[in-house]
């Protein structure tokens, strides 16, 4: 027996799906009716929820922020409650972000068709609000200056390329290849 879902509870799915659709097309490239297939529901059911195509992007957008938000959160309160130093608990929130994008490669995809789609102001302006909410909160919880916290960003933007470039069979392995490369000799 299925059980009738809530408007809510549609809506999350409607976004799941979304965002898997995005991820792999983007903004510009997304239809409305493979979203709404993917989803299981009729087009004018999804408008009837979200109204346009770019409030769904947004939704779909604000909930990738959201949950590397709550990544880090969680990372990082748990690494500051067992008394590790803010160093080792920025290392601790950044292992956390490489579990999540092993985890879920569409996250990743997801975070930089947002910010591919930023010509856009309403998107742009989701994406600048949503990323300073993510500095924001690792400052909080890590007690991270605004050097550390320059330096840890610009390390997640490695992350990102090397995870979204997928070579090797896990972040650490693909890391070290490159350090290896000729552009950078050891």
């Amino acid at each position: 027996m299925n059980a009738r879902l809530s408007a809510d509870e549609r809506r999350d799915e409607i976004v799941a799906a979304a965002s898997i659709e995005f991820a792999g097309a983007g903004y510009a490239g997304t239809s409305t009716d493979s979203i709404a297939r993917r989803a299981g529901v009729s087009q004018p059911y999804l408008f009837q929820l979200f109204g346009t195509k770019k409030d769904l992007f947004i939704a779909a957008v604000r909930d990738c922020f959201d949950r590397t938000r709550r990544t880090f959160e969680q990372s990082g309160r748990t690494a500051r409650d067992s008394g590790l130093d803010v160093d080792a608990t920025l290392v601790e929130m950044g292992s956390a972000y490489v579990r999540l994008l092993m985890a879920d490669g569409n996250l990743l995809r997801l975070q930089l068709q947002a910010y591919a789609a930023c010509q856009d102001d309403d998107i742009r302006a989701v994406v600048r609000d949503n990323y300073m909410g993510l500095w924001s909160t690792v400052g909080e919880v890590s007690g991270a200056d605004g050097a550390a916290l320059t330096s840890w960003f610009a390390q997640g933007m490695l992350i990102n390329v090397a995870a979204s470039i997928g070579e090797g069979s896990t972040f650490d392995s693909f890391l070290s290849s490159c350090l290896r490369s000729k552009a950078h000799p050891d």
